[in-house]
């Protein structure tokens, strides 16, 4: 079934304003890129002539809507019910406002631009991340919740022509001497000065708002920190588009950048921390105060009491299982503290008026969109509930009692097919489908023997 004929009209006046303004700015865009983000939290689509672009504005460009069926590998996946038993439809992918910018990197002039998915008759496909982000975030709003929202981003730099273990190129700085981790280094900034200069001129031209860049506690491991913003969909695309930039710059300076959670079993991992507070209609934070403190700590409470079943959603890879370990900074069970680091939750050390949670689990390669939607759903649910957390920890939160995370992906999935909190947070159709999608990935991961395995056993 080809996508009904589209009026030709622009989306929006935003729309029309925001496309306008750009082609103003860049009359001789020769090309550009198509930009959809899967479940997975890959990023997919497709690169076309300039002249395409104000197709995006107006009705949509086509994609198959199978796209957010597929594996991390791209493979159709379908027990999700997306692909050919549906005649593999086509529907409208739409320019997301306030996306579109020029790729500084590329050879070429061309832009970028993210977009969304919608069914053919015009209706939010809730397969796709963000409309099922941009749905949450309706609720809350209607819910008298207005949620505002910062990401931090660990990722390491690679140097593609040395050989660390077994074809993984080696961090950079770590060929100096492996256990020098450097963390808080200011020389190892200094030496890479050109490439994070390029990495924040490509974030001011496509207006995401970086704030901090810090050596983390790994060779080559590095942290930068994005501004928050009252919009948590525009945080969410702040993110994609960051790793992004991330790479596409480590690129254009010969080094490879990876936002995988753990590259190396002797390093630390990459995690993804979202600080979160609400605001109210007025603007003023609802965790501020006497009777804002206990609303904070039923937000923690139902972050905690929803983190096991949720956790695939935090760490939604194979690999990023492997970061879960005591003394890594990455927690291990669901706890909360107030200013201390080894715990799920924290409340990091803030004025009243920027009270906040930090949710310290996630992976840096998870999907965000998904992320927060768990976020947003556990911390509405915990207030609007009014639960109570248990107390919280003091010291080495890996020595103390709490739940125990899953440290395994098909537990963790276990746990998923067992709760109604994942459909209530990502509604029943992407609910369905991301959990289809792990366990294609668990069983190919099941099906590969190992080299240790062969080299023990044969």
């Amino acid at each position: 079934m080809a996508p009904a004929k589209p009026s030709g009209d622009f989306i929006s006046a935003d729309h029309e304003a925001e496309y306008r303004a750009f082609i103003a700015e860049h009359p001789d865009l020769e090309a550009v890129e198509f930009l959809l983000v899967d479940p997975n939290g890959l990023m997919r689509g497709k690169w076309a002539p300039g002249d395409s672009l104000e197709k995006a504005f107006r009705e949509g460009v086509n994609f198959p809507m199978s796209l957010h069926g597929l594996d991390v590998w791209g493979r159709e996946v379908a027990e999700t019910g997306l692909h050919i038993e549906t005649g593999d439809k086509d529907g409208y992918c739409r320019a997301t406002r306030g996306s579109l910018a020029i790729v500084p990197w590329a050879k070429r002039k061309t832009a970028q631009v993210l977009l969304q998915t919608f069914t053919p008759e015009g209706k939010p496909f809730m397969a796709c991340p963000r409309q099922v982000l941009k749905q949450k975030v309706a609720e809350a709003h209607a819910r008298g919740f207005y949620p505002v929202t910062a990401f931090e981003l660990e990722f390491y730099l690679l140097d593609p022509d040395i050989d660390w273990d077994d074809g993984m190129p080696a961090p950079v700085g770590a060929m100096a001497g492996p256990d020098r981790l450097r963390m808080y280094g200011l020389d190892d900034l200094a030496e890479h000065a050109e490439l994070f200069d390029m990495i924040r001129d490509a974030a001011d031209a496509q207006n995401l708002p970086i704030d901090t860049i810090i050596k983390e506690a790994a060779p080559g491991q590095f942290e930068v920190n994005l501004k928050h913003r009252g919009d948590p969909l525009r945080a969410c695309d702040d993110v994609i588009l960051l790793r992004r930039i991330v790479i596409g710059c480590a690129r254009a300076h010969g080094l490879t950048a990876t936002f995988m959670a753990k590259p190396f079993i002797e390093y630390a991992g990459n995690g993804m921390h979202v600080h979160t507070s609400m605001l109210d209609e007025k603007g003023r934070n609802v965790f501020s105060g006497p009777e804002g403190r206990r609303k904070l700590e039923a937000a923690v409470a139902g972050l905690l009491a929803t983190m096991p079943e949720s956790l695939l959603l935090f760490i939604n890879t194979w690999n990023g299982f492997r970061r879960i370990t005591p003394g890594s900074y990455a927690p291990t069970r669901a706890v909360w503290a107030e200013n201390n680091r080894s715990v799920a939750i924290r409340i990091p050390v803030s004025t009243e008026e920027n009270r906040r949670v930090e949710h310290r689990i996630a992976g840096a390669d998870a999907n965000p969109y998904l992320v927060m939607a768990a976020i947003l759903q556990g911390m509405i649910e915990g207030i609007e509930g009014d639960a109570v957390p248990p107390p919280p920890v003091e010291g080495n939160a890996y020595d103390e009692d709490g739940v125990a995370l899953p440290d395994d992906m098909d537990d963790a999935l276990q746990l998923m097919e067992r709760s109604i909190f994942v459909d209530r947070a990502l509604g029943p159709l992407l609910g369905k489908v991301y959990r289809d999608l792990k366990r294609a990935e668990i069983v190919a991961f099941w099906s590969e023997i190992t080299p240790l395995e062969r080299t023990t056993y044969l």
